[in-house]
């Protein structure tokens, strides 16, 4: 390989790095987001299901009041029954009087069925809770990984650009201006290929038998005549195995 290109190899393996760290890097927050998110919807579960109890609660305060208002109402008939001059009057006092204690007990059978709801709604209410308590923790915690990556990525993404800057330095200017015209170009980021068997494992495009002698002399820095990448030629792995048997 013409030494030009093995370093024009090695600053796309840096630019590579590069784009996956500051890719990473631009994702963090949007993870984080999403796991606020979730959190979020814990959160919302815990607060209708204190919704739900705490409506519970002000039916069975409206049905104790309700209870209260008939029994004096039930009181008042009876003071009034014993002033009553006719058997119509008697009979229609006790009558009213077996309407409010009729629904009396209505509500006081509502306020028990509402009693055992309640025991299943501060159920769900411990259990969001704890499910909130613990999403927190696990939230708390992957943010603090997520903080310590982005940390991470942006001290090797530092030194890999350093380290970028010191190699392309080395490299002759026109060389690596194709190279990067090359890598923004291709979507891949892949500028430079290699060529094994006589195919250019970028395009998998066979390349003419002239050009592969050409690129094992190693004495010139060519293209593929099909994606235009720079190549290099990649020697066959060698049948340590088959040698050996021979």
């Amino acid at each position: 390989m013409h030494p030009d290109l093995e370093r024009v190899l090695e600053v796309q393996g840096l630019d590579l790095r590069i784009v996956a760290l500051r890719t990473e890097i631009a994702t963090l927050p949007k993870q984080v987001a999403a796991i606020e998110k979730l959190l979020d919807e814990h959160f919302r579960k815990l607060e209708l299901d204190k919704m739900v109890l705490a409506g519970n609660l002000k039916d069975r305060k409206k049905h104790e009041i309700d209870i209260q208002g008939h029994e004096q109402k039930i009181a008042k008939l009876k003071d009034q029954m014993m002033q009553a001059r006719t058997n119509e009057q008697l009979w229609a006092f006790q009558k009213e009087i077996g309407f409010f204690e009729a629904e009396i007990g209505k509500l006081e059978d509502r306020i028990l069925a509402l009693m055992m709801d309640a025991e299943q709604m501060e159920g769900k209410v411990k259990a969001s809770q704890a499910a909130l308590d613990e999403e927190r923790r696990t939230v708390e915690a992957r943010k603090a990984d997520a903080t310590r990556r982005c940390s991470v990525d942006k001290k090797e993404l530092s030194e890999v650009l350093g380290k970028r800057k010191e190699l392309a330095g080395a490299i002759p200017a026109a060389l690596l201006a194709t190279y990067d015209k090359l890598h923004a170009k291709m979507r891949d980021g892949v500028a430079i290929a290699g060529v094994e068997d006589g195919i250019c494992q970028a395009c998998r495009m066979m390349v003419r038998p002239q050009l592969n002698a050409e690129l094992r002399m190693g004495q010139q820095i060519l293209a593929c005549e099909n994606c235009r990448r720079l190549l290099y030629y990649t020697a066959p792995p060698v049948d340590v195995e088959g040698q050996m048997n021979v």
